[in-house]
């Protein structure tokens, strides 16, 4: 595609504002402030331990030894996707960097090819083009999604010009690459639902078959299904019981499934957030009232649809938690184990093409509003500059003092036993943290582990969940966090060295922890009846680059458990 100078200037102008936006991760290092929710606290150790585990290659039968006693292969990603080597091939910062630049510029490249050859094809609106490819990208988007949300608008672009008989060899190159960094279940598997929607509509509406289009589809289907080999093994073959089978979704009354619809339609969700309720929103609706009141339903239909589709994908999304599904869950029970509430996963891909196109509107129907439309752009890039993680995680650990190793070292050697001959669990941090520094852990953060092993675990912490319905619902009803819960800490799994609190009324059955291997705790805050759960402070270490304190609590082996 053709771009004049001043296009080109602009597109310049963005990529140096992403080199600016992502240079706190390259000049920081481990000393950057990153995201701990599914990022931290899971993944990153998850790619940590898949290195080091030996079975990067593993059998759909393996297992990885360092998690709960042996957590299946298939529980981490696949061989075949890009991110996983990245964190082999590099240190973690490193690779977090490089990931992150990845999906971001391919996310500008994207929207900007998308917008230009399918929607705005005006050079007189490069600004908007280019600013809303720029807002894209910035996004702050889950990590270890990678390109499951931020490479849609490049997947729709291939698609398109397939379906308008375009054969080009760069569009099936695009549909070959993208399954290696993304994933089908977080965010694929609904835009290639919806891209077979819209083949359906052309052959009714046009009477078109257009073989070359469906076959696309199954193509990129067909790619994933390789990459994704260990998901589709778990799916559809493995018969063992898991922990997925006690997920339980629908639980919600009418009134706060509506609510929750239009929570989500301004605010948006943290694993696909838009940051679209100050700016975008406003946009959207002045140009959707200017479609109304010129009658524009026509020439600006694409605009309707896409108004419409993100409010539905938001009712979607809430009355997925719609108690009303209960009869359907029980009778079909993947209706559980597969969340299909991730069609709101389509959402960035559909707002910003509408802000996109209510910019469009404004600019050519409002007289007088064209630098109204250029300080739309600049406040929307100027708000998701202000969502850097540097910025939004400024009061959360760095990556360093998250994952301590200095300190973790030192409690190794204290230890002085092979790793693989003793099994921790935590108290007050995430056991992603004793991973990540080579433990073996008892507890861990997976949505896909043998119920067996849930149960198992379950003995352990049995009392401190019959005080406290929430962490007994929260375990029972789902359990991807198989943590040391207590009454006393709630679901509350970060205390600094600087914390107060302190655990007086703690009730574990230390027997099922010992015959699973148990021997230490490695707890963030001071246990005052330790010796009630027949434990016995070992050490308290500590570290100036450390968030953590760690109080080193033994077993006593007197009694039971396992050699």
């Amino acid at each position: 595609m053709m771009t004049n100078n001043k296009e080109q200037r602009l597109i310049l102008f963005a990529f140096l504002i992403l080199a600016v936006y992502l240079s706190p991760l390259f000049l920081l290092g481990e000393n950057a402030h990153i995201r701990v929710h599914d990022n931290l606290d899971s993944n990153l150790a998850w790619y940590k331990v898949l290195a080091r585990s030996g079975q990067i290659f593993g059998s759909v039968d393996a297992v990885i030894p360092q998690i709960i006693n042996g957590l299946p292969r298939n529980a981490f990603g696949s061989e075949f996707t890009v991110i996983v080597w990245l964190f082999v091939l590099f240190p973690t910062m490193v690779a977090y960097a490089l990931s992150q630049t990845i999906t971001r510029v391919i996310a500008f490249l994207g929207m900007y090819l998308l917008l230009k050859k399918h929607f705005i094809k005006s050079p007189d609106m490069a600004w908007i083009t280019v600013g809303t490819a720029l807002a894209f990208s910035l996004t702050p988007f889950w990590p270890s999604g990678m390109l499951s949300t931020l490479g849609m608008p490049l997947a729709l672009w291939a698609f398109l010009n397939i379906r308008n008989g375009e054969r080009s060899w760069k569009n099936y190159l695009t549909l070959t690459l993208l399954p290696f960094y993304s994933s089908i279940v977080l965010g694929f598997f609904f835009f290639l639902f919806s891209i077979g929607v819209l083949w359906v509509i052309d052959l009714f509406r046009k009477k078109e078959f257009n073989l070359p289009f469906l076959l696309a589809i199954a193509y990129m289907a067909f790619i994933y299904f390789i990459v994704e080999y260990r998901l589709v093994h778990s799916f559809l073959f493995d018969n063992e019981p898991n922990s997925r089978d006690e997920y339980f979704h629908a639980r919600l009354s009418l009134w706060r499934a509506i609510r929750l619809t239009f929570k989500n339609f301004v605010l948006g969700h943290t694993h696909v957030m838009t940051v679209h309720g100050l700016i975008i929103l406003p946009v959207t609706l002045i140009s959707v009232y200017v479609v109304v009141k010129k009658r524009l339903w026509k020439q600006e239909k694409i605009f309707i649809y896409l108004f419409a589709l993100n409010f539905a994908l938001s009712a979607w999304y809430a009355f997925w938690f719609y108690k009303g599904w209960l009869p359907l869950t029980e009778r079909f029970h993947f209706m559980d184990t597969f969340n299909f509430a991730r069609f709101h996963f389509l959402r960035p891909l559909v707002i910003y093409m509408g802000f996109a196109l209510g910019l469009k509107i404004i600019w050519t129907y409002l007289k007088g509003w064209k630098s109204i439309v250029h300080f739309f752009i600049v406040a929307q890039i100027l708000l998701l500059a202000a969502f850097n993680d540097e910025i939004i995680y400024q009061s959360k650990p760095s990556v360093k003092e998250f994952y301590a190793e200095d300190l973790f070292s030192d409690i190794k050697e204290h230890i002085n036993s092979p790793l693989e001959d003793y099994r921790v669990a935590s108290l007050g941090i995430h056991p992603a943290i004793p991973q990540y520094n080579g433990f073996y852990t008892l507890d861990t953060y997976n949505n896909f582990y043998p119920l067996e092993y849930k149960y198992q675990f379950r003995k352990i912490i049995e009392q401190e969940l019959a005080k406290n319905k929430t962490i007994r619902i929260y375990f029972d009803e789902w359990g991807g966090r198989c943590y040391l819960f207590t009454d006393e800490l709630g679901k509350h799994y970060m205390f600094k060295k600087d914390s107060k609190k302190r655990l007086d009324t703690l009730e574990l059955n230390i027997e099922p922890f010992k015959e699973m291997g148990g021997r230490y705790i490695l707890s963030a805050l001071p246990i005052d009846n330790a010796l009630e759960n027949q434990l016995q402070l070992d050490k308290v270490f500590t570290s100036d680059t450390a968030a953590w304190k760690i109080y080193l609590y033994k077993v006593n082996l007197s009694t039971g458990g396992r050699p």
